[in-house]
């Protein structure tokens, strides 16, 4: 998509929109571009959450068609790029335990602990699985009853039901050789971290539209008062995108800050009831550490007493000492929207997809992973 020229009246973008290619739309991109041209009047900074959200602006330049007053920096919105090297740790000491077949997404495998990865645990000989599904792991422990199935239960509130359905079905079939590594994390207390931050430059939020679609935006107008900022539930495709920056500016020039409601083809004010209800039924809410950002408190689920039993992580206990990161690498900056990529010295010389030394260049969602891929050709 090339810079928009020419202008056009207030742009409107429909709702009723039938077909993905539509919001995909250079035309309608352009549109929505010129119109942010000329709603801005001074420099502002907004954060978009998710890191999909960030794929999609780099791999279609959407930044670089917004003003130069006008500057989106990328969020902690990748759970994989945030789960801490500690958990990482934590889950390699368990897979490479005899007894045990661990089960992970594929992005998990190569993000680097202290020391190794998963990736180099299954190297050393542990029994490390890809898998597409919880629920995939489930069968593995229905046909392997002599064998430890550990699935590693990473992600925002969007993978929470389904991993909590793993635990309710292992549950009802009385799976005792199943359990999860719990490391789910919970968007709104991030982002008031990052407000609460005194080097935070954050004016606006895109908040995610898959996160809201489960959870709703209840939990977003206090934030949005309190801290003076208005929150726009954004979709994935670069129409969305765009027209997110646009209703978040307008608020912006405006003085006001609340939430707007982008994507409401997918997410309503009350988010997926029946989702939000089996979360409630097997987890609780914990405070939970955030690479890059710390110990976040009330930012995490755990699986509550009723079902603790399936709690790998007290079924496993380990000793894990507290890790740092690559003196090189500077991935917790970039995850508090305080760096891009193309800040760090290592990026895409001593740190690329094939050589990691963070895990945002690892994961499909990580802002580096998308800088190298979009920004290095």
């Amino acid at each position: 998509m090339r810079s928009p020229t020419g202008t056009r009246p207030r742009v409107r973008v429909s709702n009723a929109m039938k077909y993905l290619d539509e919001y995909r739309d250079p035309d309608t991109v352009r549109q929505l571009a010129s119109a942010i041209q000329r709603q801005v009047s001074r420099p502002w900074t907004i954060m978009e959450v998710c890191g999909g959200q960030t794929h999609s602006i780099i791999k279609h330049a959407l930044d670089q068609l917004l003003p130069e007053q006008v500057e989106l920096v990328h969020g902690p919105g990748c759970p994989v790029c945030v789960t801490s090297s500690e958990v990482i740790d934590h889950a390699i000491a368990i897979a490479l335990r005899p007894e045990v077949i661990f089960c992970s997404f594929g992005d998990m495998v190569r993000v680097p602990g202290s020391s190794l990865s998963l990736l180099g645990a299954r190297a050393r000989g542990a029994d490390v699985r890809v898998v597409y599904s919880p629920l995939d792991a489930v069968g593995i422990a229905r046909e392997h009853d002599d064998r430890q199935v550990v699935f590693f239960a990473v992600g925002f509130e969007t993978t929470a039901p389904i991993n909590a359905m793993a635990a309710q079905l292992a549950h009802r079939e009385g799976l005792d050789n199943f359990s999860l590594l719990v490391s789910q994390v919970l968007v709104p207390p991030a982002m008031e971290a990052i407000l609460a931050a005194p080097e935070s430059r954050v004016q606006g939020f895109l908040a995610a539209g898959h996160v809201c679609a489960i959870t709703g935006y209840q939990a977003y107008p206090r934030l949005a008062q309190q801290y003076r900022v208005p929150i726009v539930v954004t979709g994935f495709e670069p129409v969305d995108i765009m027209q997110g920056v646009l209703l978040c500016l307008r608020q912006l020039e405006a003085g006001e800050h609340r939430i707007e409601n982008q994507y409401p083809r997918v997410v309503r004010p009350e988010g997926n009831t029946g989702a939000r209800a089996l979360m409630e039924e097997m987890f609780e809410v914990v405070d939970q550490t955030w690479r890059g950002l710390g110990l976040i408190a009330n930012s995490g689920l755990g699986l509550n007493s009723k079902y603790r039993h399936y709690d790998a992580a007290r079924r496993f206990p380990a000793t894990i000492p507290a890790c740092k990161a690559h003196e090189k690498c500077i991935s917790g900056t970039i995850l508090q929207g305080l760096a891009k990529p193309s800040a760090c010295s290592a990026f895409g010389v001593e740190c690329t997809p094939e050589h990691p030394l963070g895990a945002t260049m690892v994961s499909s969602e990580g802002a580096c992973a998308a800088y190298y891929q979009y920004r290095m050709s």
